[in-house]
């Protein structure tokens, strides 16, 4: 069997390099309703791909600021749950749906503003200019 090699024009790889990115709702701030299984679900789905803090408030009345990084959707409320840190405790934590009476995007979202395209900019304003070994780096976190 032989290798088929891909030849592009110039045109063609810059083309793909400024592919359209996802556009992200702006959610910090918001206090989504939870009335319904689906409107915690949406919620819920929505602070996973949050990339900030949101603040949980459980059914017992505590109330947890933590990043969610995983969860799982079950059949009901009561089998699906999210993983978070929270900031006042080392390890990662889960409560489940079902728990969960609040919820409230109240961290910073740490990439909002920040799109592919104005790092493409970046990066071809300075190979314009000339400069070698170019590299973008993310933004600090303050």
């Amino acid at each position: 069997m032989t290798a088929e090699v891909l030849k592009y024009t110039r045109e063609q790889v810059e083309a793909l390099e400024l592919a359209p990115g996802t556009e992200h709702q702006k959610l910090e701030g918001w206090i989504p309703a939870m009335a319904s299984d689906e409107e915690v679900r949406s919620a819920l789905e929505k602070a996973f791909d949050y990339r900030g803090d949101v603040s949980i408030t459980l059914k017992s009345g505590e109330k947890v600021d933590a990043y969610i990084f995983n969860r799982h959707t079950g059949a009901s409320l009561a089998d699906s749950w999210v993983q978070y840190f929270a900031a006042n405790a080392p390890d990662k934590r889960k409560v489940s749906y079902a728990d969960i009476a609040r919820l409230e995007f109240s961290g910073k979202d740490r990439a909002a503003g920040k799109h592919w395209e104005d790092w493409v900019k970046a990066y071809n304003e300075k190979k314009a200019a000339g400069e070698k070994n170019i590299a973008l780096h993310p933004d600090a976190l303050e």
